[in-house]
């Protein structure tokens, strides 16, 4: 390629104002100059700055100009040195500054989260509560934010953690609303992922979200929501008075190719063209596969056509996934083949491991196969993303969730160019307009007098109907005392008023919860399958007595081995997989239901004196000790926790050591853990490594010395 004839080409596009046509050229000039390890010259320098594209300017070659425009637009972002911003970036970050409320849409590869740290850096507030969709996201969060803020910050990513001077607080939507009553203020609320407060993106979850921006909104100084692929904003609540900006600026180029055409929805094609692909490419892979079918058909694929690696990274891998889970798990195989899952029902320390594999080890994961939970979950990309299939779950793909895939492929200063391969028709392209509004599922925490004009006649029907209801079934002062405490979960005013009328007519209801005291006890599993569980119809992915069963033995969760309680499990045919899908709705979703019957009963039935609070509390932590629970998040696998534990090193049932109390305990006695804890082998070590990296306190960053 002539150099100075494409430069000729982007200049001849700047000058027609067709600036992501000239973007895109230039990023692909740019892909093959860095392939060929060739030096940027003047020009070319030149064109990277017209285009705003400040970060990938080579200020050696360049213009004083040019050089001036790159260090003018460096930004304090915590580290060491600072770094150059590109033109929106910047942008952004000026509004941020001069106090503007924000709802920014803005592809993947365009930096949105590199603004939070600038303004942190600079402005240096006393609170910000970060709101991201997963526990993954929480501890991605941390771990960066942690590097650059904790000499000054105290990070808190759990809701049982006492509040510093200042803080930043990351936290997925149902964990942040535990902390409404605790902050009289925030100086910046950042809603991460924002369109998944639409029940268009997320049904089941949305409501929660809502509830904690309406929330927490109303004590925030200033708010900044961030998002993909987003058009217009409605009219809402939820965003009043925030100015809406949208992005189309990419820093990187998606090469798209059109597999479907020739596939034509011929399997055989599909599975060929998949083999294929990843067969020519030796660079890192994402496989979206839609759906946890799809995800166990790929990854069978896979198992029987590609060849072991012979890396002892990914032995050592699979021997610890043998021991630890299951030897004839399919995971424990197919990492010995390259190829990691990430779906949103592991333990969350195993995706973790996993991503780090795949993002970090050159001897480590090439491939990962995923569920949505890939573009939900995780800030990881790759230069291949395959799309497998078509699907999200049993829906067909919009084009909104569409493009958050395959923004996946690329990234800035690794892959100029991400290669898109289809391997099924897309859907057509279409504009997101997010529409947010009141779902019923939060009727019961909305005021219906303040939001009059946003709700529908319908729904103030229906909230006249849930107070006359909840005050003839547990009387006004009870009604009303519970609803001001804000102890309830839930929104849904069905599900209150079906607790509340369960409770009320059903005097065994009440006497059966203190079963629930002995969770290893058949009077328990009796409890769980004919009285609670029936609450939520159809809501565990299991028959009732199955999933009781299943926390019966994750009552000895502490003591015995996941081997142990598969085994323990086999006879109710409950696989490893359903393992981790139960133990995540135990955890969640059971807890929650407890939690508001407990709530609800000591309205109605004050008299009977029940109170199962310190069992929701073991069932939140799946039964582990209260750290324990929480080191997992941190990257510290429970089956290590138990190793350090009998090693007498660290003392985790004792209840007065919280979690950051056991961090810096840990952190302490590193030198120890890895010399004097028995039975770590050789990936026990990379598991700690990783774990102590992300737990490390941040550095004294340089300061200059003024010359005399």
């Amino acid at each position: 390629m002539d150099i100075f004839e494409e430069c000729s080409v982007i200049n001849d596009l700047l000058q027609a104002e067709e600036e992501i046509e000239a973007r895109n050229r230039l990023i692909l000039l740019l892909d093959i100059l860095g392939r060929e390890n060739q030096a940027y010259n003047p020009l070319l320098n030149h064109l990277i700055r017209v285009s705003g594209l400040y970060p990938y300017l080579e200020p050696e070659t360049s213009s004083w100009q040019d050089r001036f425009v790159f260090e003018s637009f460096k930004v304090d972002i915590g580290q060491d040195e600072p770094v150059t911003l590109h033109s929106q970036q910047s942008l952004v970050l000026k509004h941020l500054l001069y106090g503007d409320n924000l709802a920014v849409s803005a592809p993947t590869s365009f930096g949105k989260s590199l603004i939070i740290d600038a303004y942190i850096a600079i402005k240096k507030p006393k609170n910000v509560m970060i709101l991201v969709p997963t526990i993954a996201l929480t501890d991605e969060t941390r771990r960066r934010l942690s590097k650059k803020f904790s000499a000054e910050y105290k990070i808190v990513t759990t809701s049982e953690v006492e509040l510093g001077e200042k803080n930043i607080l990351i936290f997925p939507q149902e964990r942040a609303i535990n902390y409404c009553d605790k902050l009289e203020q925030l100086d910046l609320l950042v809603v991460d992922e924002f369109y998944k407060a639409s029940q268009a993106f997320d049904k089941e979850r949305s409501p929660a979200l809502l509830k904690a921006m309406l929330k927490l909104g109303g004590k925030a100084a200033q708010k900044y929501f961030l998002g993909p692929n987003i058009a217009d904003l409605n009219d809402n609540p939820f965003t009043k008075g925030m100015t809406f900006l949208r992005m189309d600026f990419n820093t990187v180029f998606l090469e798209k190719h059109d597999e479907y055409k020739d596939i034509n929805k011929d399997v055989q094609k599909k599975n060929d063209a998949l083999l294929r692909i990843l067969g020519k490419h030796e660079t890192k892979s994402l496989i979206y596969a839609g759906s946890y079918s799809g995800v166990d058909s790929v990854t069978t694929l896979l198992i029987d056509n590609t060849d072991k690696e012979d890396g002892p990274l990914l032995s050592d891998f699979s021997a610890w996934l043998a021991t630890n889970y299951h030897p004839n798990w399919k995971l424990t195989n197919l990492v010995k083949r390259g190829v990691g899952i990430h779906t949103g029902q592991l333990h969350r320390s195993l995706s973790q491991i996993q991503v780090r594999l795949f993002e970090e080890a050159k001897d480590g994961l090439q491939t990962l196969v995923s569920t949505s939970s890939i573009i939900e979950g995780v800030n990881t990309s790759a230069e291949n993303v395959i799309v497998w299939s078509n699907k999200k779950a049993h829906l067909k793909l919009d084009d909104f969730t569409y493009r958050n895939i395959i923004g996946r492929g690329g990234r800035m200063f690794r892959h100029f160019v991400g290669k898109i391969y289809i391997l099924e028709e897309p859907p057509a392209p279409s504009d997101t307009q997010l529409e947010l509004t009141f779902p019923d599922e939060l009727l019961a925490d909305v005021d219906d007098e303040k939001y009059k004009q946003e709700l529908t006649k319908e729904q103030l029907a229906k909230i006249l109907r849930y107070k006359e209801e909840m005050a003839q079934l547990m009387g006004n002062e009870s009604f009303e005392r519970m609803r001001s405490g804000g102890t309830l979960i839930s929104s849904d005013t069905e599900l209150i008023a079906s607790i509340a009328f369960t409770i009320k007519n059903d005097p065994k209801f009440v006497r059966a919860l203190a079963n629930l005291h002995t969770p290893s006890s058949d009077y328990c599993v009796w409890t769980l399958s004919n009285k609670v569980l029936k609450l939520v119809p159809g809501g565990w992915d299991a028959t009732y007595t199955k999933f009781a069963e299943f926390v019966r033995a994750l009552s000895n969760n502490w003591s015995l081995s996941i081997p142990e309680l598969l085994d323990q499990l086999s006879v109710h045919d409950i696989t490893i997989d359903e393992f981790f899908m139960m133990e995540r709705n135990a955890t969640f979703k059971l807890t929650a239901l407890l939690n508001d019957i407990n709530v609800i009963q000591k309205e109605i039935t004050p008299d009977q004196e029940m109170d199962i609070s310190s069992y929701i509390a073991k069932l939140s932590k799946a039964f582990l000790p209260s750290c324990v629970m929480g080191l997992e998040e941190y990257g510290l696998p429970r089956m290590l926790a138990k190793k350090i534990h009998a090693s007498g090193l660290v003392d985790f049932e004792d209840e007065k050591l919280d979690l950051h109390s056991a961090i810096n305990l840990l952190r302490d006695i590193k030198p120890e853990i890895l010399g004097k804890v028995e039975g770590l082998d050789s990936f026990d070590g990379y598991v700690l490594d990783y774990f102590f990296d992300g737990i490390a306190l941040q550095q004294p960053r340089a300061v200059e010395t003024p010359e005399r």
